[in-house]
Parts: structure tokens; C-alpha cells; sequence
């Protein structure tokens, strides 16, 4: 049942209607006096206005649609007007002794609305209310299908003067509050084309009705998909670090625009919740992007979110705020509408902003939303992870410190999770939880850069020992960073970024992308192979905007970044001779430059250790020599490689392969592959013969002379 406070606001709209109706009553007698029959010329078939006709509408003042009423005949609607007047006023005033606000008088206060522009608004809004008014309008605009109310009709029934009436068209201009809130709009009749303003027709807000009658919020329909209500903000704190917990208690009590910004959305948008719950009010939010993806001007939309927080009381928040700056700013009308709210406002971005070319009396306050550190990752996935139990125990320290992602792609990452083991019938393991967080990485890398599956272990690399030794430090390093760079404090003056770089170098074939391989398969994490020969363009900077895509996609993708064919960009730098020369060293700059501030993993690969000066070795971690493998290494390739299950003449001689043919890894490889093709079509078990044939065509691939004595068996 409807509450006192529906009851009063409902009886104060029904009186203003009733004066309403007193105008209309008052217009009709108007129109009746004025209406001029019309003749039909027979001759024709064409209508016409007679001499005396045209005299009587000269004789009418200027402005004005009809004659005034005489003074005996305008008495009784003037009695009628004050006896409603006094109603409602009684009304007002029983409300303000049981401290209720009338939503309508409401209305007006908050939106500056003064008696003609409420009378407009509910001129506009009674054929919501009552079918009656839009049959009445049509009467009085002389068309039956024109139920909206036009402007001039409404300038009809507010005034009887005439300079006045031609004086109020200022309530239609687009700073009226009218229309900048929204209240009303102005659209042209179907079928007519640019009509002068006064025949365009007043459409209400749909929403604002609803929320007149029943007090319930109900979103414009324009701005539906975009507007999200929660009556009663409840924030999920578990998901707000303890110092932004902290950062928000201290300024609870404070009237501010709090600007929110960051990477973590999932983070920033609790946070808003919070400020809510603090202000025990209910939070409206804008996704001001979605909104101008669909063709709404931002300060229309903006306005609309404004306007509808002041009626409902609520806390307004936009988000997307990113898509209205213009060199880190927001427009200055758009920026002023925030200032200019009366509360507070949330404004949610990706990245800071400033506040300019507006005088500003209130305060603005920064919070900034990284994606979380390792310690908040690891309480994140530990809360999301709260009904989980697996034996072994599940590795959520590691996990956090592999993958540095926000809080909503933990979020999703276990779920991720629960759905891959509820695939495979059982509870959440480690494998889950880290082919989870990759797939939560970011997928777009993909069409920018090769993605490599690790396929090889340990046991795989064939290298000296200290290679593969200087590989697992490698690997401690991107475990260690949490530790080193957060808790000891080492990232704050030290390094740059919490990325690690390296350079492998080594003839082709000796290993380089095994080696990355198996550090992608030991840590976890995805492997991405770029072809730097591809990102070179002889055009100035596009090499450079080539780099920035990798790189941009690459910040949020928790990948290991495998550059290959380094050769292509990074020759021995050379004293600059020409513009050539000087475009190649910024290049080389630039690309050593976003390799430092990359937070993951980068890896540099290259045929020539010899062209890369002293300069550029100092700005690496780490550097590896992959050398050509001797006869030994060589044996264990082939046996390594050789897969047990492929069928084999108990004859094969690796040995004899090792010794006689001086080739890396990835060409033993390829005559593998070659050979056991062979077999395949003729004979179905690989034999010595198979392996020969298959080493002919990898030696003639590579441009050396075959001798045919060497492939002797």
C-alpha cells in the first residue's frame, strides 16, 4: 500500500492537474470565440480565406494565437485558479509538519524550476497521466492527431499577453533547465520538416513520470542500457586492499568528487559502493562510454545521471570517464556540471586526469587503483577460493606471483578453474587454476604475435651445464620478483620495472627456443614469438608503432616475449653518419626502453653476439650463449628427440649420426621428421637408410655440398 508520503504527492499532482484543467477549460472558451469558419472554393477545389476573415486576424494582437477574454469572462477561471492555489498550498503545508517532501515540489527546488516551467512540465506530462488531455490538445491545435502538447499551445494556456508570451520562448532554449535536464524534448510532428519551434511538440521523460506517481526509480529509456541502480550499496570489502580501506575511512565524512583511477575496474568500482554505504545513500551509476558508443552526448548523459541522483538522493558515479578527455582533460561544460552537483560525485577513469578551465570551490580527491600486488593477489584468490579444498594443497602464493592480473580476472579466473576440474570430475588443482589464468590474460596478443605451446622439459635441453644453470636462475628471478620488489623494497629506487630481460645467442638450431620453452612451461606462463624482421619498416617510426602494439597488448598478458630474428634491429650501433644511422639507434632505443618498463618477460634472440656493443649488453639481466652442439650433445639430441614410440630398426646408429654429421638440434629435428615420413609410406619401421635420406634433404635445405660417401651407411 502506498505511504503517506505516495498519498501527498500523489493528491499535490492531482490538484495541479486540476488547475490544469481550469487553463485548458479557459483556452477552450478562447478558442471557441476565435475559431473563423473556413469556405471551400467550388471552383477550384481549392480552401480560401475571405477579405473579412483576413481582417479579423490582422485586428488580434501581435503574438498571439486568440483574443483576450473580457474581464467578466475571464473572473470565474481567475476565482477557480486562486481556490485550487489555496489547495494546494494546504497541502505543502501539511506536508512540512509530517516533514514529507512532495516529489513534485521536490522536482522543482532541486531542478530550479520556476511556476512556468512546472507548469510546462505538467502540461507535457497529463496525456501521460490521462488519454483525456491528448484529445483535448488535439481540439485545441485544430488537429486530432497532435495529442503531444506543441509550444505553442503551452504559451496558449500561460499567457494571455502577448509580449510576454513571445518572452517565454527563452524556456525552450537548450540552457533552459527544462531541457538541459532532460525534463522535456522537443521533436517535430511525422511528416513535417524543420518546423519553426513553436510547432515543434514537449515529450516528457518517461522516467520521471514513473517516478512522480510511485516514487520508484525507473532509467530514461534513452539511457536504459547505460544507467545501473543499487538501492542499497553493500561493498564486498574483502576485495579493497587494507590501505585503500584506510585511504576511504579517512575521507568518509569528506563532500568531494572522488576520482577513481586505475586498472583495477573490478576495485574501484567497490570502492564507489563504499563511498555509498559511508553517505547511507543509494549509488546510480553511468557507463558514460556504453553511452556515447551509442551516439548519446556525453553532457546530455552526464546531465540526465545529475539529475536523477538529486531526485532519488543517490550517490552518482560515472565510469569510462577516459573516453571524454582531450589531452587528459574533460570538456569544460562537462567538468563544470560535475562541479556545479551539489554532492558528491564518483569518477571512475583508467588513467589520471586534470581538472582544467573551470574555478573550482570544492575539493577533488585522487585514489589510484594499480592492479593489485602479490600479497592482495594472493588474499583475493585465497577469498575466492574460500569452498575449495584439493589435495596436494593448492599453489596460491605461486599463482599470485605468475600472473599479475586485476581483481576481476581472479574473479573470473576461478571460476574459470571450478569449470575446467567439473569437466574432468574433480575438485580444483594447480593445472586448473594456471590454464585458468592464462586463458584470463590478455587473448588479443594472439593476432599481433605467434603463440608457441611449450611441448619440452629440463630433460630436453641438451646445453653445457652452466647455460642451463644461468636458465634456472632466470626462472627463480620471475618467482623472486614478489619477494625482492615488494616486500624488500628493492623496486622503489633500483629497478625500473618488474620485468626481466635477456638476450640468447647462438648459431640457428642450437636451442634458443627450446630454452624459452621450457622456462614457459616451468613458470606457467604463455610464450609469444615475435619475428622482429617483420616489425621493421624503412618508414620513419613505424617500426616504433609496430613495437608499441606488442608491447601495449602484451602489459595485462602475463607473457614471456620471445623476439626473434633480433639481428634485423639490433646491429653494432654505429657513430651516426647519416639520418639512416640516427633513425637505427632509436630504434634500438626505443625498443630497449619498453623492454625495461615491460613488466614480464622478454627475451632477445640472435645469431651474432659479436654486433651488440657493450652499451647494449649493460641494459640486460641476463645473457646466454647457446653453442654449437659437439658430438656428444649431438648424441643425446638424437636421442632425445627420437620419440620411443615411433617403430625403429633395432640397427638405427645414432652415434654414427652424431659423429658424422656436424648439425645443431633443429636440423636433427627436421631429418626426424623427414625419416619417419618415410617410413611411414615404405615399411612402417624408421631404418638408418630413412635417416640418410632424410639428412641429404636437410643438408641441401641449408645450402652445403652433399657428399654422397657421408651418407653411406
Amino acid at each position: 500500500m502506498p505511504d503517506s508520503n505516495s498519498n501527498l504527492s500523489f493528491l499535490h499532482l492531482q490538484l495541479e492537474l486540476a488547475r490544469l484543467d481550469i487553463l485548458l477549460h479557459r483556452q477552450i472558451q478562447r478558442f471557441h470565440q476565435a475559431t473563423l469558419p473556413v469556405a471551400e472554393d467550388v471552383d477550384n477545389g481549392r480552401f480560401f480565406m475571405s477579405t473579412n476573415q483576413a481582417l479579423a486576424l490582422l485586428q488580434r494582437p501581435f503574438g498571439s494565437s486568440y483574443d483576450e477574454l473580457n474581464e467578466e469572462e475571464d473572473t470565474p477561471y481567475e476565482e477557480a485558479l486562486t481556490d485550487i492555489q489555496q489547495q494546494i498550498a494546504a497541502v505543502v503545508e501539511q506536508a512540512d509538519a509530517q516533514q514529507i517532501s512532495l516529489r513534485l515540489f521536490q522536482l522543482a527546488v532541486l531542478l530550479d524550476l520556476d511556476r512556468i516551467m512546472l507548469d510546462t512540465f505538467l502540461i507535457s506530462i497529463a496525456p501521460q497521466l490521462d488519454p483525456r488531455y491528448g484529445k483535448l490538445y488535439g481540439f485545441l491545435q485544430d488537429d486530432l492527431t497532435r495529442k503531444r502538447p506543441s509550444v505553442n499551445l503551452v504559451l496558449d494556456l500561460l499567457f494571455v499577453n502577448s509580449p510576454e508570451r513571445l518572452l517565454a520562448l527563452t524556456l525552450f532554449g537548450e540552457e533552459s533547465p527544462l531541457l538541459l535536464h532532460r525534463l522535456v524534448t522537443l521533436e517535430a510532428e511525422p511528416g513535417i520538416h524543420r518546423p519553426p519551434l513553436v510547432e515543434k511538440s514537449l515529450y516528457p521523460d518517461e522516467g520521471i513520470v514513473n517516478w512522480l506517481l510511485l516514487g520508484l526509480y525507473q532509467a530514461p529509456q534513452f539511457l536504459k542500457e547505460c544507467l545501473s541502480f543499487n538501492p542499497k550499496p553493500a561493498p564486498n570489502l574483502n576485495l579493497l586492499a587494507t590501505d585503500m580501506q584506510t585511504q576511504l575511512e579517512t575521507l568518509r565524512s569528506n563532500d568531494g568528487f572522488f576520482n577513481l583511477y586505475g586498472r583495477d575496474k573490478l576495485a574501484q568500482q567497490e570502492a564507489a559502493t563504499r563511498i555509498a554505504q559511508f553517505t547511507q545513500s543509494p549509488l546510480l551509476t553511468l557507463d558514460l562510454e556504453k553511452a556515447i558508443t551509442a551516439a548519446i552526448p556525453a553532457k546530455e548523459a552526464v546531465h540526465v545521471l545529475l539529475r536523477d541522483a538529486l531526485l532519488i538522493n543517490a550517490l552518482p558515479a560515472i565510469t569510462g570517464w577516459d573516453v571524454c578527455l582531450t589531452d587528459d582533460a574533460p570538456p569544460p561544460e562537462l567538468l563544470k556540471a560535475v562541479h556545479d552537483h551539489p554532492g558528491s560525485v564518483v569518477i571512475i577513469s583508467e588513467k589520471k586526469w586534470q581538472a582544467r578551465s573551470v574555478p573550482r570551490t570544492r575539493h577533488f580527491y585522487w585514489l589510484e587503483f594499480s592492479l593489485p600486488l602479490t600479497h592482495q593477489r594472493t588474499h583475493l584468490l585465497t577469498h575466492f577460493l574460500e569452498a575449495e579444498t584439493a589435495v596436494p594443497p593448492l599453489d596460491i602464493d605461486l599463482l599470485a606471483g605468475q600472473f599479475k592480473l586485476s581483481t576481476e580476472q581472479l574473479q573470473d579466473l576461478v571460476s574459470t578453474a571450478r569449470d575446467l576440474a567439473a569437466q574432468n570430475g574433480r575438485s580444483v588443482e594447480n593445472q586448473d587454476l594456471f590454464a585458468a589464468a592464462r586463458a584470463h590474460s590478455n587473448p588479443k596478443l594472439a593476432t599481433l604475435a605467434k603463440k608457441i605451446t611449450p611441448r619440452y622439459s629440463w630433460e630436453d635441453l641438451v646445453l653445457p651445464a652452466d647455460q642451463v644453470e644461468m636458465l634456472r636462475e632466470m626462472v627463480q628471478t620471475v618467482r623472486c620478483r614478489p619477494q625482492v620488489l615488494e616486500e624488500w623494497g628493492i623496486g622503489k629506487k633500483l629497478t625500473a620495472s618488474a620485468g626481466v630481460t635477456a638476450l640468447f645467442f647462438g648459431e640457428p638450431g642450437t636451442g634458443k627456443t627450446m630454452g624459452a620453452e621450457v622456462m614457459a612451461g616451468e613458470l606457467g606462463l604463455d610464450l609469444y614469438k615475435i619475428d622482429l624482421s617483420t616489425m621493421v619498416s624503412k618508414y620513419i617510426g613505424e617500426t616504433e608503432k609496430n613495437l608499441e602494439k606488442i608491447f601495449n597488448e602484451a602489459e595485462s598478458s602475463n607473457a614471456i616475449l620471445f623476439f626473434d630474428e633480433a639481428d634485423a634491429i639490433f646491429g653494432k650501433r654505429s657513430e651516426v653518419k647519416d639520418a639512416h644511422d640516427r633513425y637505427a639507434n632509436i630504434e634500438i632505443s626505443y625498443l630497449l626502453q619498453r623492454m625495461e618498463t615491460y613488466d614480464g618477460v622478454t627475451i632477445l634472440a640472435t645469431n651474432l653476439r659479436n654486433n651488440l656493443d657493450d652499451a647494449f649488453m649493460r641494459r640486460l639481466q641476463f645473457a646466454l650463449d647457446f653453442p654449437f652442439p659437439k658430438a656428444p650433445d649431438r648424441l643425446h639430441i638424437w636421442q632425445t628427440l627420437f620419440p620411443s614410440t615411433v617403430p625403429r630398426d633395432p640397427d638405427l646408429d645414432f652415434e654414427l649420426m652424431a659423429e658424422r654429421f656436424e648439425i645443431p638440434g633443429g636440423n636433427i629435428r627436421n631429418i626426424i621428421v623427414t625419416a619417419t615420413y618415410l617410413a611411414a609410406s615404405n615399411g612402417q619401421v624408421v631404418t638408418m637408410a630413412h635417416l640418410m635420406h632424410g639428412t641429404r634433404r636437410e643438408l641441401q635445405k641449408m645450402g652445403r655440398l652433399v657428399d654422397d660417401r657421408e651418407l653411406e651407411i
